[in-house]
């Protein structure tokens, strides 16, 4: 309550003279009037830029150059926090952040192009799990009412600090799936974003990184959830009508969830988990007992999935030890498929990891 009242006075101090500006070198400026503020930083992606103040008031900074992609930021003024009043908020890192969008040369599928677009619906269904209703955003692609015989479903789950909107606006899935329907790249498919921060009535909450901590989000998925869209959407029944995918700790639960529910889901994608490391409070993963089978019955698990896809950022400190998980399961005949991207713990490299598992999917 005080930092709002704090951010709220703050806020009276300063106006923002507009949108930041993404230069040529891919640096970024930023300019607010503010003549009563004291001291004015930008926090970009962690790193706090001292904005100098001039003529009239105005505080002014440019940055060094960005690495492309979504990177949130806020304005810190007089040592309070603030969202910038004019760019767009998102909801991540457990707050209403602003963010700038440094474009990539070459992602064109991560923009809004000439195609024929399909639509993004919120709805809500009632939980009984938490005793209350939920929201979930779902895309259906392009001529989704026309459409006589049941399509694939994706279940995709977000990070912590995150909820359902962030696959939808941050990770612009419906411009990703767009793009790469109308190319032939990918199958026309049904994409289901929940939010995963479930507290049961019982007190269980839906994170941590292991097989009991995943018990609350997989009963609301299993017995809420998927139920729910599959009364009310065009969608496939089966197990290999059905994947889930998700970062970060949607990652663990698409370890965990997807591949112990093999008669649920066919298809499992994992980007940027820390359960294996990387993380605080992550250490000697065991494969096969997390995942029974998985090493020592190989046989049967690969027969299981038709996709098993994981991927991690090049400067994510989780990526040794994924790349370390992969060699042990490709040391026992895991088919698991693997990429990397340039980037840290970021949107750019899960973009590209959807990008890339839903031109997998759906092929048998």
């Amino acid at each position: 309550m005080l930092a709002a009242m704090l951010a709220a006075i703050c806020c009276t101090q300063v106006a923002a003279q507009g949108r930041p500006t993404v230069n040529k070198d891919n640096s970024v400026s930023f300019s607010l009037r503010g003549p009563e503020a004291q001291k004015v930083q930008v926090d970009l992606g962690g790193t706090k830029y001292d904005m100098q103040k001039g003529e009239g008031g105005v505080w002014t900074v440019t940055t060094k150059p960005q690495v492309p992609g979504f990177h949130y930021y806020s304005l810190i003024i007089d040592g309070v926090s603030v969202a910038d009043p004019a760019s767009p908020s998102f909801y991540g890192c457990s707050r209403w952040s602003s963010a700038i969008e440094i474009p990539e040369v070459g992602m064109d599928d991560f923009e809004v192009q000439a195609v024929k677009h399909g639509e993004v619906r919120t709805v809500y269904y009632y939980s009984n799990v938490e005793n209350a209703w939920r929201p979930l955003m779902i895309y259906t692609p392009a001529n989704y009412d026309a459409v006589k015989a049941p399509l694939p479903v994706v279940y995709i789950q977000h990070g912590g600090g995150e909820d359902h909107r962030g696959w939808m606006e941050q990770g612009r899935t419906a411009q990703i799936m767009d793009n790469l329907i109308a190319k032939g790249k990918a199958r026309p498919m049904v994409i289901v974003s929940s939010n995963s921060n479930v507290r049961s009535r019982n007190g269980g909450f839906g994170g941590g990184y292991s097989w009991e901590g995943m018990q609350t989000f997989r009963k609301e998925l299993l017995e809420n959830i998927i139920p729910f869209v599959e009364k009310n959407y065009k969608v496939r029944k089966d197990h290999k009508g059905r994947a889930m995918c998700g970062l970060s700790m949607g990652g663990g639960q698409s370890f965990y969830i997807g591949l112990r529910d093999p008669e649920v889901f066919a298809n499992v994608g994992v980007f940027s988990t820390g359960m294996f490391g990387g993380i605080r409070g992550a250490s000697n993963f065991d494969l096969e007992k997390e995942v029974p089978g998985i090493l020592t019955d190989t046989h049967t698990f690969n027969k299981n999935f038709d996709v098993f896809f994981m991927t991690c950022g090049e400067q994510d400190p989780r990526i040794e030890y994924t790349r370390n998980i992969v060699k042990q399961m490709r040391n026992k005949n895991v088919n698991v498929r693997f990429n990397s991207y340039p980037g840290d713990h970021e949107w750019q490299v899960w973009r590209k990891s959807l990008h890339e598992f839903v031109q997998y999917l759906f092929k048998n």
